[in-house]
């Protein structure tokens, strides 16, 4: 008997902007008058890495992300510039399923499906275009790692 799974639908959930120097982005994007708030003191040593932009609705995030910073979460090339779709499953196994099925379609395998620091599944594939994507499962707060330091993206 053969078995079919089907993974769970999968939706847009964020964008990764994959920057040079996210200082610089952010700073030019606030002088142009975009809310982007500045990290607290605890956070301050991020603002090189990871800069969190305003949402334009629920349900939608975007992030300015350093290229060292992306090689650790996403396992892009170093020096990598360019954006990362990222598309939500909705559970686990299905994060895993839409990664073999990126293959079958002849993407190439960035990251394979791993348990991420914040507490999710995630990979990444490359597909025509080309298109970087990730695909992320529920976030687990029991599921949660240690945080990267950010001496490792120096």
């Amino acid at each position: 008997m053969l078995y079919v799974w089907r993974m769970s639908r999968l939706t847009f959930d964020q964008v990764n902007l994959v920057v040079g120097d996210v200082a610089g982005a952010a700073g030019f994007l606030r002088a142009l008058g975009a809310g982007i708030e500045e990290l607290d003191d605890e956070w301050a040593e991020w603002a090189a890495h990871h800069v969190t932009l305003p949402a334009v609705g629920e349900g939608f995030a975007a992030d300015l992300d350093s290229s060292p910073f992306a090689s650790h979460w996403g396992g892009l090339p170093e020096g990598f510039t360019g954006f990362v779709v990222n598309l939500r499953a909705g559970d686990r196994e299905s994060v895993d399923a839409a990664y073999e099925r990126a293959l079958e379609l002849g993407a190439d395998g960035v990251r394979p499906p791993y348990d991420a620091f914040w507490g999710a599944r995630y990979a990444v594939v490359r597909g025509p275009g080309p298109i970087t994507v990730g695909v992320m499962g529920p976030v687990d707060p029991t599921a949660r790692g240690v945080s990267p330091r950010v001496a490792d993206f120096a």
